[in-house]
């Protein structure tokens, strides 16, 4: 197979206002696959962590006021740095997601897009986003944004082939964004933002570990080496439990440091708690595919509520 096939587009012989409107829908096409390579839904999440960072920082270091430019080139940098890794990293895993179901129809796999401008498209992405935090918010932020660039472009993603240590560095570059945010006001890593830090570390495993149970043929299928096909479904669960419950402490020592008040302590324990059971469920004899799918979903919902009530912070 031609990895540096070029895009194909068919051309007809047709009137002027046909070849115009062809050639709109092309246009519309390439946006599309450009924009499919950013990752839309994961870089989403991951700047509503960011704006997490920025909301908490604002409201406990500056008495509630905050840059507007500040915190315009603080999400706008997140979102550049972020699209950036993912079509970075969809260029170096084009092969294997062209193995998988649920990959097999991304841009580069299905042929829409050449690799080459994937490749240029994530190298300007990412040559805009950095010296836009850096000197746009601070030294320290653009340097962790920098931080979680290159160890999730040039660390984690070839690592996914060699070991299933692979998804607790990958989680490092994942924890960072709420970090960014702590420190485009801060200017500096102290323990608040390190609590974020490891609360977005910690989320991440259990949630990965999820889809990976339930994808569990499909990543065997690519040769990427996750916990349940390295090591079974029983290593995994309870590898995901010991997550679960270093999540519940992190999140609740957020609370000592003085972030979260009483409304979001209870908060923070009844969902830590919840989600913690729904882990220990897949413990049974009998837990399946189903039990991780809901585990799943039950991930992304703890972490929209956890952060409403961190936000609250009453």
């Amino acid at each position: 197979m031609n990895r540096e096939m070029a895009l194909e587009v068919e051309i007809t012989p047709v009137g002027p206002a046909s070849a115009g409107s062809g050639e709109g829908v092309r246009a519309a096409s390439l946006a599309a696959d450009l924009v499919a390579l950013t990752k839309p839904r994961i870089t989403t999440m991951v700047v509503a962590t960011t704006l997490c960072g920025l909301w908490l920082a604002r409201r406990e270091l500056t008495g509630g006021q905050l840059d507007a430019r500040t915190a315009a080139f603080t999400l706008l940098g997140t979102t550049l740095v972020v699209s950036g890794a993912n079509a970075l990293n969809m260029y170096l895993e084009r092969d294997s997601d062209a193995l998988m179901a649920r990959t097999r129809n991304r841009p580069l796999p299905a042929r829409r897009l050449a690799p080459d401008l994937a490749l240029a498209f994530g190298l300007a992405l990412s040559a805009v986003a950095l010296p836009l935090l850096t000197f746009g918010v601070n030294a320290m932020t653009g340097l962790l944004a920098a931080v979680a660039l290159v160890s999730y472009v040039l660390i984690y993603t070839p690592l996914k082939r060699r070991t299933t240590l692979a998804l607790p560095i990958g989680a490092i570059p994942g924890a960072i964004p709420p970090l960014l945010g702590w420190t485009a006001v801060a200017g500096r890593i102290d323990a608040p933002g390190l609590l974020l830090f490891g609360t977005m570390f910690f989320w991440q495993l259990p949630h990965f570990l999820a889809i990976a149970t339930f994808r569990r043929d499909d990543y065997a299928r690519a040769g990427l080496l996750v916990l349940p096909v390295v090591r079974g479904d029983a290593v995994t669960r309870r590898h995901i439990v010991a997550y679960l419950v270093a999540l519940l402490a992190v999140t609740l020592a957020l609370v000592p440091v003085g972030v979260g008040g009483p409304v979001y302590l209870a908060s923070a324990s009844v969902l830590g708690l919840g989600f913690l059971g729904l882990g220990v469920a897949g413990l049974r004899p009998g837990a399946g595919d189903r039990w991780a799918r809901g585990l799943f979903f039950g991930s992304m919902v703890y972490l929209v509520l956890l952060l409403a009530a961190l936000m609250a912070g009453a």
